[in-house]
């Protein structure tokens, strides 16, 4: 048995910020390889004469940094312990009043189709959850989605998800590299092109994937899982 951590990261999250979707995004990583990952990203920085406290984000992605965050998104493809999923929810046609819930009862089932695949009792692991800090709901948010995952899992004593924190991303540098893919996959999935830089990398990614970042792959797709959720209407 081993402990997994997930480092989680979103996307046009808000309900009223005028973007068509939501993406949730997910790294698993073994617990005890995580410093290793820190320790390349650092690596990284230095060899690129960036300071080693530089946070790693889609938002800071520009054309004089773009060959730096190429080589951050090389740490992630040829690392074979890392993996990560998203969900690309629609934010279109949402009739939460039809299904008798709240924008935030439909974030926890999005977070649930996120991980459903990730956070397994029959694998004998032990799941941890980290995710970005937001907002100042974030506490209670993340309690009530500890609950809401554990108890679709039917995990009531918490024995394999044991643990979902929130953490602060410019501490932690895999939840950074999570915010990075999920930014790229928020852009492919909104078919933007403003930026020269930010393409670089999506080409990259669909490059070495095989796949499009805005189309749901197969489930048993490890390495780069992309679910596209659209409501029932």
């Amino acid at each position: 048995m081993s402990i997994q951590n997930i480092y989680c990261d979103e996307s046009c999250h808000l309900p009223n910020d005028g973007k068509p979707v939501m993406v949730l995004g997910a790294i698993i990583c073994p617990k005890d390889h995580a410093r290793d990952v820190a320790d390349s990203l650092r690596q990284v920085r230095a060899r690129h004469g960036l300071s080693p406290h530089l946070e790693i984000k889609w938002g800071g992605v520009s054309p004089s940094k773009v060959d730096f965050f190429l080589d951050v998104i090389t740490v992630f493809l040829d690392d074979p312990q890392l993996h990560y999923r998203a969900v690309i929810a629609s934010k279109q046609s949402l009739q939460h009043d039809v299904f008798d819930q709240t924008h935030d009862d439909w974030y926890h089932k999005m977070y649930y189709q996120l991980l459903r695949h990730l956070v397994t009792s029959s694998s004998g692991d032990r799941f941890r959850v980290y995710l970005d800090i937001k907002d100042t709901k974030s506490a209670e948010r993340i309690r009530t989605l500890h609950d809401v995952l554990c108890n679709k899992m039917r995990d009531f004593s918490h024995e394999v998800l044991e643990d979902l924190q929130v953490l602060r991303s410019h501490e932690v540098g895999l939840i950074q590299l999570t915010d990075l893919l999920t930014g790229a996959v928020s852009y492919a999935a909104r078919h933007l092109q403003d930026s020269t830089a930010k393409v670089k990398l999506i080409e990259m990614l669909q490059t070495h994937t095989g796949r499009a970042l805005d189309k749901t792959t197969w489930l048993s797709e490890r390495k780069f899982n992309i679910f596209v959720w659209e409501p029932q209407v």
